[in-house]
């Protein structure tokens, strides 16, 4: 027998300090007593703002101002099926009131919680918020051109970057591997000074992850690394793929925060690279490019819409990629994005 599948909007509703506001959910209801994020049912001919609207209006008095889609997510319990369009509320008239008689509490997501149980679908989300909303791309080419980087670099650090990917094909072509790898060292420190993270592209050689804050898969190597784990004989420790493209499963929570495990990113262009993203538990996808951009000459973009699609689809957060500047975080987030990814683009905001 099939369970029911329930379709519902949830807000992540954020103060400008970064606090969220969390609810426990009433006696008189499922779950009693675990905290969650405020949202419900999404109901025939709404759209999920529209819901999401809706229902924190009844649930605590608020009118929303601004709010955009983020990730939309399945999470299957024992007795049904809820696919949850999680939306971020940032703007809102009124102060939030527990109008079921529910008691409210705002939280440090950055922090061990001094609330809960949370319901399990509630513990991704909160996962994923720590994620920067930006993600600088090294594009440094040479040693000749390092010193003059890592000036740009800590320039964007201090101005708020905290997560950095080295990505160097181009110099690791024409320079022998301990070149590459000092100027990758370098990079790391430099990040580590101002407590931002670095991940290693999987260009580079595989000995060198260790020394890295995380991974980040080419799409065709995380495509090689998502058929590797479901080929027949896989080691017992290799996660299950992941192969529903239109039904994304929630990866498993790991046993520290965010900030102290080493990260997975993804860089994807169709569906199926975000499926391969899912398959190998990634942390998050850099999808694109969504504009035209210098390193993609001749080569119109996706566009917004396009990437609002399979951003929707893809049950992880996105970072939009590809002619992306301060200036366009706000289009990316209303398109579904968690943030931006670029190389000099975000190198100049420093």
């Amino acid at each position: 027998m099939s369970k029911p599948f329930i379709d519902v909007a949830a807000g992540l509703i954020l103060q400008e300090d970064g606090s969220l506001l969390l609810a426990e959910r009433p006696g008189d209801k499922p779950w009693p007593g675990w905290w969650e994020l405020p949202g419900g049912k999404i109901e025939a001919g709404e759209t999920v703002l529209q819901a999401l609207a809706r229902e924190l209006k009844e649930e605590l008095d608020i009118v929303v101002t601004t709010a955009t889609p983020w990730v939309t997510y399945v999470h299957e319990y024992p007795k049904n099926i809820v696919r949850l369009a999680f939306c971020r509320v940032t703007q809102w008239q009124g102060s939030p009131t527990g109008i079921e008689g529910q008691r409210l509490a705002w939280v440090n997501p950055h922090a061990p919680l001094d609330v809960g149980p949370l319901l399990p679908a509630t513990q991704p989300p909160l996962r994923w918020l720590q994620l920067p909303d930006r993600y600088l791309v090294t594009a440094i080419g040479s040693q000749q051109g390092l010193a003059g980087f890592l000036e740009q670099l800590s320039a964007a650090l201090k101005a708020g970057v905290r997560l950095v990917q080295f990505r160097e094909p181009a110099w690791a072509e024409q320079a022998c591997e301990d070149e590459v790898h000092e100027g990758f060292l370098a990079v790391l420190r430099c990040c580590h000074e101002f407590g931002a993270r670095c991940l290693l592209n999987s260009v580079h050689p595989q000995a060198w992850q260790a020394q890295a804050d995380g991974v980040h898969w080419r799409a065709r190597d995380a495509a090689a690394q998502a058929a590797a784990i479901s080929a027949p004989g896989a080691g017992p420790d290799q996660p299950a793929a992941k192969t529903d493209t239109t039904l994304p499963v929630e990866a498993p929570l790991p046993d520290a925060h965010l900030q102290s495990h080493k990260l997975v990113g993804v860089s994807a262009h169709t569906a199926q690279d975000l499926a391969a993203a899912r398959s190998l538990n990634a942390d998050f996808a850099v999808l694109g490019h969504v504009l035209e951009t210098p390193s993609h000459p001749n080569q119109p973009g996706m566009g917004w819409n396009a990437f609002a699609t399979l951003a929707q689809a893809s049950g992880l957060p996105v970072f939009a990629i590809g002619g992306q500047s301060q200036t366009t975080l706000a289009s990316a987030r209303q398109h579904g994005a968690h943030g931006i990814a670029g190389m000099r683009g975000l190198l100049a905001a420093g």
